[in-house]
């Protein structure tokens, strides 16, 4: 679903050029030649690229398309991309034989009256229109000379959400005709660690994707590639058009160590919370379904064929009933009833029985399956813990009875109250959409439209599967008062399996060193807290009197003069000199709630031969090899850790048998090295005395 705010139709306006007044390049006849494979109507496009930056779900895309005019004359190059619903273009520009036209985007009505000015005047505009399911359209056009060059660069970005347990980058692909170049280039980077990558084209077979596709991941870092070669590309052996039209979607997931994480990068915060392995919260769902005379015909099997499959897919703690309107409503039950296989049986056969009639009370379809859900709650007829829904089909607009739409959803909103969220379905394009969805949103669901095709009823299905599972209901994520600000939607209905809920927000005061962010929310058997402790601490580097500042929940690395500073996100700070000694400092994280050990840093050097041998200090001192003799060993007062005499720089000491932990392979764990303890401060040992090696501060 679109984002209720950012704008659906967006102008790419290249103020600055007239369609019959680009640069061209001068006059000079055009022998005969022979064009290139891949010329189409004298232009050729010898190289598209799809470059995806993926961080932490956030994609990046950069869609660059090169062509030339090839022919005699000049000729209309025309550049379309399809794009999620959900992106927004950040920029576009034109580029015609080296020099660059940038593109201005605006918000809908602006664009659209921009738009309709710059081409009354001849200038060159793009304007972004729906495109189908999921996508919609950027579309631009511009005159070429004869032999110049143009080069098309989109650039958008979108919040990949989580869906049936994967995210999913979208992309369409549809050059038109052979490109020499082609290549999709994806690069994911989540702090979290990625545990699945999958590709699949719509458009070509497992085999030729194979050769064609590679996909690699390892830690936190995933690539995916794309490159068909122009043979590759063909729809036949012997043909010229290519068969590359359809869906590119790549999918992954993340390790989830714990349900929620937390990232903050300059002051800005970004909480993702998805728990698994909860018990399904049980339902009451009443399917609301238009059964007018405009649903006749295919619309109307194939809603009952998604309801004879949902139904077979409901769990029996669940509760549910049907309503069904057309000029009048009708129930197929007077309440809710458990979905035990002998009611799914008797569903089973109201629903094959539905037919098509009359006109369109939306309002009172609605309003008896409301009533009928608070009803149920109010009499306890349904499970304490469980959680009410509403998922409402209907392929028009209201017709008879209460038909003013805004009528309409007050009468709604004032029924529901807040209590559950209504879900509705707008078949075909002959509906109010906007007033669907309005609807939905205003009471915490969301509005879907199912296309008018073969598969609308796998659409159906495919929309229930996404509801059908939820895992907790009335959520709500809070953070500390008055430390928060610039908070996005904190409070949820439902969180639904496979789904994940996002929320951002801005640290009021930057140089805050912890901050704890609680998720609250029912489950099936009892209420459930998850808290995730967010540990910004700063690490900070100087370079003269210019600094940077990192966490560590930062993953990044900073080279300059020979020095190598790699942070890892909440595991470790490595420095090192060129070729000389590297140092790791690594953060020693306790259990929160010890009543007296705290996270530390432990300071390790990695390659401590490389030292000189004029280093010293507390650990410098014992960097190069020294002489030491262990003997004497006998039982200490601890019967498991014997005692020992050692002789070492001219001193006779007791010393005692015990094991520390080494963390420089092993940062959480650490590996268990066995050692021998010298007592009194380690006096005899260290040059001087301990206190020596105390100073007030560091810096």
């Amino acid at each position: 679903m679109a984002s209720a705010w950012w704008p659906c139709l967006i102008l790419a306006l290249l103020s600055g050029l007239a369609a019959s007044g680009f640069p061209r390049s001068p006059s000079r006849p055009l022998g005969k030649r022979s064009l290139p494979e891949g010329v189409v109507n004298g232009i050729e496009v010898y190289s598209t690229k799809i470059s995806c930056k993926v961080t932490s779900r956030f994609a990046h895309n950069v869609v660059t398309t090169r062509a030339v005019n090839r022919a005699d004359t000049a000729k209309e190059v025309s550049f379309d991309v399809e794009l999620p619903k959900t992106a927004f273009i950040t920029n576009f520009t034109l580029t015609i034989d080296g020099v660059t036209y940038p593109g201005n985007v605006k918000e809908k009505e602006v664009a659209k009256k921009q738009y309709e000015k710059a081409v009354s005047q001849g200038k060159t505009a793009g304007l972004v229109k729906a495109s189908g399911r999921k996508l919609e359209k950027f579309t631009v056009s511009v005159n070429v000379a004869a032999g110049s060059k143009v080069t098309f660069e989109l650039t958008y970005e979108e919040l990949l959400k989580r869906h049936k347990g994967k995210y999913e980058l979208y992309l369409k692909v549809q050059p038109k005709q052979l490109v020499k170049h082609f290549e999709i280039e994806a690069d994911i980077y989540e702090p979290q660690g990625i545990s699945t990558l999958d590709a699949e084209a719509s458009f070509i077979t497992n085999d030729l994707l194979g050769s064609a596709l590679s996909k690699s991941f390892s830690g936190k870092k995933g690539r995916v590639s794309f490159k068909p070669s122009m043979d590759q590309q063909r729809s036949c052996p012997t043909c010229t058009d290519s068969l590359l039209h359809g869906d590119f979607i790549i999918t992954y997931d993340v390790n989830r160590e714990s349900p929620a994480n937390v990232q903050i990068v300059n002051g800005y915060f970004v909480h993702f919370f998805a728990p698994q392995g909860l018990p399904v919260v049980p339902k009451s769902v009443v399917f609301v379904i238009d059964v007018s005379g405009s649903m006749h015909g295919r619309k109307m099997e194939q809603t009952k064929d998604a309801l004879l499959k949902i139904l077979d897919d409901m769990k029996e703690e669940d509760y549910l009933n049907i309503i069904l309107f057309s000029g009048d409503v009708t129930i197929w039950r007077d309440n809710l009833v458990q979905a035990t296989p002998e009611n799914i049986q008797e569903a089973r056969t109201f629903v094959k029985n539905i037919h098509d009639q009359g006109m369109t009370n939306i309002n009172d379809g609605l309003m008896r399956a409301i009533n009928m859900l608070n009803k149920a709650r109010e009499e306890h007829r349904v499970p304490e813990r469980s959680t009410s829904i509403v998922i409402m089909l209907t392929d028009g607009d209201a017709n008879v009875g209460e038909s003013r739409p805004e009528k309409i959803q007050e009468n709604v909103r004032n029924a529901i109250g807040g209590k559950f969220p209504l879900y509705n379905l707008g078949f075909g394009n002959n509906l109010n959409y906007n007033f669907l969805e309005s609807m939905a949103l205003e009471n915490q669901g969301l509005a879907r439209r199912i296309y008018e095709d073969s598969d609308a009823n796998l659409q159906l299905q495919g929309f229930y599967e996404e509801v059908a599972n939820p895992l907790l209901t009335g959520v709500e994520v809070e953070y500390p008062e008055n430390a928060i600000q610039d908070l996005t939607q904190n409070a949820y209905q439902h969180f639904y399996d496979g789904s994940e809920i996002v929320v951002a927000g801005r640290l009021l005061d930057e140089d805050m060193n912890n901050f704890k962010a609680d998720v609250k929310g029912h489950g099936a058997t009892n209420d459930l807290t998850f808290t995730e402790e967010v540990t910004p601490d700063k690490i900070i580097l100087w370079n003269g009197a210019a600094q940077s500042t990192f966490g560590w929940l930062d993953t990044v690395t900073v080279t300059q003069d020979g020095l190598s500073v790699t942070i890892n996100r909440k595991k470790n700070m490595v420095v090192s000199f060129g070729d000389g000694v590297t140092f790791v400092v690594v953060l020693h994280q306790v259990w929160k709630k010890h009543p007296v050990h705290q996270d530390f840093l432990g300071f390790y050097v990695v390659d401590s031969h490389r030292m000189s041998a004029q280093t010293h200090g507390l650990l410098g001192q014992f960097f190069h090899p020294f002489d030491f003799e262990v003997s004497d060993i006998h039982p200490g007062s601890d019967p498991t850790k014997p005692d020992a005499t050692m002789v070492v720089k001219n001193h006779r000491l007791t010393v005692t048998r015990g094991s520390q932990k080494d963390y420089r392979k092993d940062v959480s764990v650490g590996t268990k090295v066995a050692c021998w303890f010298v007592h009194n401060n380690g006096e005899g040992l260290i040059d001087g005395v301990h206190s020596d090696y105390i100073v007030p501060e560091l810096f």
